[in-house]
């Protein structure tokens, strides 16, 4: 009888224990997801975000110089991002603040640093480093996107091609197009996909510029091997031009005449004599009248090379190898041209239009190599240099050496070069 009681007793204390540690296991996590370094148990007292941080926002200069742009312009961004990084909180773990996180970001940017050193500084895992990097470049993209870079309309692609005959004096102009190699660590099992000429791996962002340096499409993710011109052809901006679908006038008078041409944007000569396309005439022992109009186109297409030049400056990221999966560094780049162009807003106040930016959205059949577009997928139509685009190009050049068109100084330098 007592034994039996005694039995009976010591199952009911086992049956309790059991439950008592069931119950701890569910409130709290295993050793090994817990598991710290000391050295991140002193984020909060010695991580550069709570040393260095408050000094900062005493110190406009310094601020700029850390983060690469005014402190008004950081909690402009921090106000529009907020609820997007906002994250859920633990009672074992804090979560990492949305301020935290954009300046864990933008030093990211700045700099180029690894994620191992911004880790160090911030005093936070490697790991947690990369998904704050990862998660702040879709956030930008989620929110920024449509609001700073919409597809412009009509009335805006005039007005960009009267700026650009105002300040770089070439007509009928909507942009200049150039191409830039972003190197990149090379990916896995990738062949010779992104090595290109100049010998490094690299993503290829592509540019549409107006004559502000804002970048008006940006198509990002296509594979360093790929030329210019080739990427052009594939990517939506470039079949988009090609079927008329961005709202683009058809036609337009040259300044101070009643000679109507089509919209034209610049590039070198990596890309294709287009009608919509305008590239240099070829060769050397030019007559004088080409010369002139190879000057002055390459006067509006420089544009785009110093777009690029100030994105470089900017944000430090471009002067590092950057390593990850390509996919990510697209988000990043991507990111930073559409930070690029809102610094743009809040240093320049463009006078006589608005200025529109596009950025080229993900679309599904370029989902394969990480492409960004946010126009209509449409086929690629194939041939080469028309003579329809042979006549633009004669009538422009026409034009340029002609009294209404011609500049005073543009004989001396350009048949000086």
């Amino acid at each position: 009888m007592f034994s039996s009681f005694r039995n009976s007793d010591l199952g009911m204390i086992a049956l309790a224990l059991e439950e008592e540690e069931n119950e701890t296991r569910m409130r709290k996590p295993s050793n090994r997801n817990i598991w710290v370094h000391s050295a991140w148990k002193t984020r909060s007292l010695q991580g550069e975000f709570r040393t260095l941080f408050p000094l900062l926002i005493d110190d406009e200069t310094k601020f700029y110089e850390y983060f690469r742009m005014t402190q008004f312009t950081f909690h402009q961004l921090l106000n529009k991002l907020e609820a997007e990084l906002k994250k859920n909180e633990t009672f074992w773990r804090p979560s990492i603040s949305p301020t935290q996180g954009l300046a864990v970001f933008l030093r990211f940017l700045a700099t180029g640093d690894s994620f191992k050193t911004i880790s160090f500084s911030y005093r936070l895992g490697k790991s947690t480093v990369a998904s704050i990097i990862h998660d702040t470049s879709k956030a930008i993209i989620n929110v920024l996107l449509d609001e700073v870079m919409p597809v412009p309309k009509e009335n805006e692609w005039n007005a960009i091609a009267e700026e650009f005959w105002r300040k770089w004096q070439f007509p009928n102009c909507i942009g200049a197009i150039d191409g830039k190699h972003v190197v990149i660590q090379a990916p896995k099992n990738s062949g010779s996909l992104y090595w290109n000429y100049k010998k490094t791996y690299s993503i290829v962002l592509l540019a549409l510029v107006d004559p502000c340096y804002n970048f008006i499409a940006v198509d990002l993710g296509a594979y360093g091997k790929n030329s210019d011109g080739g990427i052009l052809a594939n990517s939506n901006l470039g079949k988009s031009l090609e079927n008329n679908k961005l709202n683009v006038p058809k036609i337009k008078a040259l300044p101070n005449t009643n000679i109507e041409l089509p919209m034209v944007i610049v590039g070198d000569e990596a890309f294709p004599l287009k009608r919509y396309l305008m590239r240099p005439y070829p060769g050397r022992g030019l007559t004088n009248d080409k010369a002139i109009f190879n000057y002055r186109l390459s006067r509006a297409r420089r544009i785009s090379e110093n777009a690029f030049g100030i994105l470089q400056q900017k944000f430090r990221i471009f002067n590092r190898t950057l390593q990850g999966d390509p996919g990510n560094l697209t988000n990043i780049v991507m990111t930073a041209c559409i930070l690029y162009n809102v610094l743009c807003v809040f240093i320049r106040k463009i006078e006589g239009y608005k200025v529109s930016e596009q950025v080229l959205n993900e679309s599904e059949a370029d989902r394969k190599s990480d492409r960004y577009s946010n126009l209509q997928n449409l086929p690629r139509l194939r041939g080469r240099s028309t003579d329809a685009a042979f006549d633009v190009r004669e009538q422009l050049k026409t034009f340029l050496n002609s009294p209404e068109g011609s500049v005073e100084w543009q004989e001396e330098v350009a048949l000086r070069l």
